[in-house]
């Protein structure tokens, strides 16, 4: 068996001195005797690291600086999130919430209207809540130490690393997709990293290779290299400054390194949505907790149970859909309507699901509001004014572009 058993203990560490300094280095079990016994020297990966990073370091807004709100609200935006499409809801986000009591006293939806479009709107109500918790607890002070900051609402392992090291210069450590794919690769990990086995392996590795003091700087390089060089797909390995440490190169395993995740299985949906309009006013319903886009607005919407014609618009059944319409509408609503036409079809995904949604139009009857229902009767000029679900928002533009009965 010719791969390296590679183990992260505290026995795992073995101390050498490198021009003076006693400094860790990774020691490497292995079932061949030919294999290197250190594979790791931290030092040398770290003066390689500060060095690569002056030259190539990307330059962000939220980068040297020594605000941890600035540095938390960053971290949450670029969660499942790239950073080009980050960075001009950054800059408005500031431009509202420019401390961390403006956001704690601000409205939820103000905080939604913000985040539209960004996605995972459970990040933007975590914000808010967390917020308030740092105003009503800690004095409107973020924590400072990472333990800490875990009991944040939405504020994870990494998150918490990412403010105690980029903001406070603590050495926590951090792994995300970049660092995790960059790790597995210098480690040489055939297995699934995503395991349980797998992060407490890279989890250590990332606490190892960080310095005492001024951390954030050692994290913010690692990320970088495994952004820009690092790669998921054809690494520019020739230019890493670690490539001498990294097993998988040695093995010409990049390719297969990490293993990728296993695949989601994709759900096909149809749903319906009905922009009723009474005037100048069109129905909005707000969406509840348990709901996907939870705080948001959007027109009453629903799954189809019964499979609809794949963009074929002119081939909807029209006399029994329009009845199911109505009968769905009325039910769901309280009220009668007089069933409008077919505005679009929009394409979109949400997680595991690839929806088709068909967006219709109605005019209101009669009727009352159903009780308990969260739904309210909205000029078409205001609907800007309201956070809506990127479909909704779509659907909105083609509403106050007129045109449609």
């Amino acid at each position: 068996m010719s791969q390296c058993l590679l183990f992260l203990s505290n026995q795992s560490f073995v101390s050498r001195f490198e021009e003076g300094r006693r400094e860790p280095a990774l020691h490497c079990m292995s079932m061949n005797a030919d294999l290197h016994a250190e594979q790791f020297d931290f030092a040398i990966m770290r003066r390689r690291l500060k060095s690569w990073y002056k030259k190539k370091g990307r330059e962000l807004p939220w980068r040297n600086l020594d605000d941890p709100y600035r540095v938390w609200i960053s971290e949450i935006m670029l969660q499942q999130t790239t950073v080009t499409a980050v960075i001009p809801y950054y800059e408005r986000f500031f431009n509202r919430f420019p401390d961390v009591r403006s956001l704690a006293n601000s409205n939820q939806q103000d905080v939604l209207a913000l985040w539209e479009g960004l996605g995972y709107y459970s990040r933007a109500r975590n914000l808010h809540k967390a917020a308030q918790v740092i105003v009503a607890e800690h004095g409107g002070i973020l924590p400072r130490s990472a333990d800490a900051l875990q009991t944040l609402p939405g504020i994870g392992r990494y998150t918490a690393g990412a403010i105690a090291s980029f903001a406070m210069g603590q050495s926590a450590p951090i792994v995300e997709a970049n660092t995790l794919r960059l790790y597995a690769r210098l480690l040489g990990m055939t297995d699934d990293p995503r395991t349980t086995a797998g992060q407490k392996q890279l989890w250590n590795f990332a606490e190892a290779i960080l310095p005492k003091k001024n951390a954030g700087d050692t994290n913010q390089a690692l990320m970088d290299l495994g952004s820009l060089v690092c790669t998921p797909r054809e690494p520019d390995c020739p230019n890493c400054p670690l490539l001498r440490f990294c097993r998988a190169a040695e093995l010409g395993k990049q390719a297969e390194i990490p293993r990728p995740k296993q695949k989601t299985k994709i759900t096909e949906l149809q749903d319906i949505c009905v922009a009723i309009l009474d005037g100048k006013k069109v129905l909005l319903r707000q969406r509840q907790l348990n709901e996907r886009w939870a705080g948001l607005w959007d027109f009453p919407r629903w799954t189809s149970e019964k499979a609809l014609p794949k963009l074929s618009v002119s081939l909807l059944p029209r006399a029994s859909l329009e009845q199911s319409i109505i009968t769905e509408i009325r039910e769901r609503t309280g009220y009668e309507i007089d069933h409008g036409p077919l505005s679009e079809v929009i394409k979109h995904s949400v997680t595991r699901y690839r929806i088709e949604l068909f967006c219709f139009t109605a005019k209101k009857v009669s009727g009352r509001k159903k009780s308990g229902e969260p739904l309210e009767w909205v000029p078409l000029k205001d609907l800007d004014d309201r956070p809506l679900s990127v479909t909704g928002r779509k659907f909105a533009k083609t509403l106050q572009a007129g045109g449609l009965f």
